[in-house]
């Protein structure tokens, strides 16, 4: 079908093919009647060319839409905290089998390793952050772990922790899992029910993890402590001790917050991920007597600051931007869709199910 530069699309051209930003995500599906704020919006996210459908437009060579490349396909760049991502994802998943293999943690490699990965904290944004790499069963966790460092990071920053205590709770949400190496791997990656017994192997990888952490040089008792209570709750309710308030260390809770809206934002090989505007209102919801309900009104609050003009897509489809934010409600923005106006407070059956990064 004829492949046309973004400049030459016109209002009213049908989609031959899905759009994709740069790493993957669904930008407009295929079919799709553009129309003028359409092709704004494939400007804005630098599409170069579309697939269209068009009457009277003949096929066109795909290799001479791509002629200032000199024909060659476009590879995607990742970007220099993308990059570090991976590289820290390769240095976790190394450190995970050496530690199946009896040997020490590399601790001094993991500082220097996550050193480099902040150093780009000021380009990483919670949401829509785009997550380079597969999406194996092991791929998830790994993931999830180096995400929850980020996150747990920021959430340090953000709720005035003193700065020595910022790299050492990444720390703790790099190795908050790290039990899971102890766990049967047949338990850890099975996709069905688990039994009580299954679950409860599970459930010691935190016991696991703070033993393998407990008393290691360059690592402060916090870490060791996140690893053992990231699963506690405030109310007694979590495991594996049910401890209660005071007795969970500030670094559990912090590390709590971020893997619990990394885990429900990810896709598993059992549940698909979950919107993360309303992953924060279910983290809303477990505040009142389940997480510290000040950390996770800070990250609520820091998370959804996004300049208005933003994209979005709605979980009905429909790509607008946010127009205007109520602080008080901060996950249920006014979104315009082709200049109407969308109250997301009022019409709560619609949610935001994607943020898309232009930058």
């Amino acid at each position: 079908m004829p492949v046309v530069s973004v400049m030459q699309a016109q209002i009213g051209d049908r989609l031959g093919c899905d759009v994709q930003t740069a790493l993957g995500s669904v930008l407009m599906e295929e079919g799709r009647s553009l129309t003028d704020r359409d092709l704004e919006i494939l400007q804005a996210f630098l599409i170069p060319t579309v697939d269209i459908r068009r009457a009277g437009l003949e096929e066109v060579d795909p290799d001479s839409a791509t002629e200032d490349n000199g024909g060659a396909a476009t590879e995607v760049k990742l970007s220099s905290l993308q990059q570090e991502f991976v590289n820290m994802e390769k240095l976790l998943k190394r450190t995970f089998s050496m530690i199946t293999s009896g040997m020490k943690l590399p601790v001094l490699e993991l500082r220097n390793g996550l050193g480099a990965l902040l150093a780009h904290i000021d380009d990483y944004n919670v949401i829509s952050f785009l997550v380079p790499g597969g999406s194996s069963k092991e791929d998830v966790l790994l993931r999830n772990s180096v995400l929850c460092a980020l996150t747990s990071y920021l959430l340090a920053k953000w709720n005035k922790f003193p700065e020595k205590d910022w790299l050492q709770i990444a720390m703790a949400g790099l190795l908050h899992d790290i039990g899971n190496v102890k766990v049967d791997s047949a338990i850890l990656n099975k996709s069905g029910r688990l039994t009580n017994e299954e679950l409860q192997e599970i459930r010691q990888h935190t016991v696991y993890g703070f033993r393998l952490l407990e008393g290691g040089t360059a690592l402060n008792q916090g870490v060791w402590l996140a690893a053992l209570q990231h699963h506690e709750r405030i109310d007694g309710s979590g495991y594996p001790m049910k401890v209660r308030g005071d007795k969970i260390h500030p670094y559990a809770k912090i590390v709590a917050i971020a893997d619990m809206y990394h885990a429900m934002t990810s896709n598993r090989n059992y549940k698909k991920a979950e919107s993360p505007y309303l992953v924060l209102e279910e983290l809303l919801a477990e505040s009142f007597g389940k997480l510290d309900p000040l950390f996770v009104q800070t990250f609520i609050d820091r998370t959804t600051q996004f300049h208005y003009g933003v994209f979005v897509r709605l979980n009905d489809g429909r790509i607008g931007e946010i127009v205007f934010s109520d602080r008080n409600n901060p996950t249920r923005p006014m979104v315009s869709v082709h200049g109407n106006i969308i109250n997301l407070m009022q019409e709560r059956q619609l949610f935001i199910r994607e943020v898309f990064a232009t930058n």
